[in-house]
């Protein structure tokens, strides 16, 4: 004759104290945790807690986390976008294409050529950031070299000098926290300080 464990003979919680149990986690993970990290982005980082706005003349021009589609000479142009109808962040997402998917390839020669001729340059000095989405086709951000082979374009266009274009460049070049990652261009950034330096 076998003798009975404790656990067999522990009282078992009812029903009552395991719902007790999980409003409880409930309250604590789904608001009240919530609630506190919420109020201390607000108070601790508000202008990256409320979307990193960008404002010119007190009205909002955009968001130094989300790109916006430039056309013409004066203007840098960012990366393509395959959110939507371009930088949609209701339509996030990349293009789901394989390197090997044709309609890719397609997409890219046909932008490397429009490229190329906009910029005066070989498709071979164009920077992959400019013929290839980002993973949610919302990066603000080009690369210093994206942004080195639009200088020239940009300054005959503003008829300003090569020289100030490049240290605006770089005055709205940016890098990870703590300084990690890839350096990147806000393209919002730099193109309405270009507007400012007319």
């Amino acid at each position: 004759m076998t003798t009975p464990s404790p656990t067999d003979t522990a009282p078992q919680p009812g029903f009552l104290a395991w719902l007790r149990f999980t409003l409880l986690w409930l309250a604590l993970v789904g608001l009240l945790y919530p609630l506190v990290t919420t109020l201390a982005a607000g108070s601790l980082f508000p202008r990256q807690a409320n979307g990193s706005l960008i404002e010119q003349g007190g009205k909002v021009v955009g968001s130094a986390l989300v790109g916006q589609t430039f056309t013409g000479d004066t203007y840098f142009i960012g990366r393509p976008s395959a959110a939507g109808a371009g930088y949609d962040p209701m339509g996030a997402s990349g293009s789901n294409l394989a390197v090997s998917n044709p309609a890719l390839r397609e997409r890219a020669q046909a932008s490397a050529k429009e490229i190329a001729a906009r910029e005066d340059v070989a498709a071979s000095q164009i920077p992959v950031d400019l013929l290839t989405a980002s993973g949610a086709g919302l990066d603000p951000h080009i690369s210093p070299a994206g942004a080195e082979l639009q200088v020239a374009r940009v300054a005959r266009a503003r008829g300003l000098d090569a020289a100030q274009v490049r240290a605006l460049v770089a005055a709205n070049t940016e890098t990870g926290a703590l300084g990690l990652g890839q350096p990147g261009v806000n393209v919002l950034r730099l193109n309405l300080a270009l507007d400012a330096a007319r």
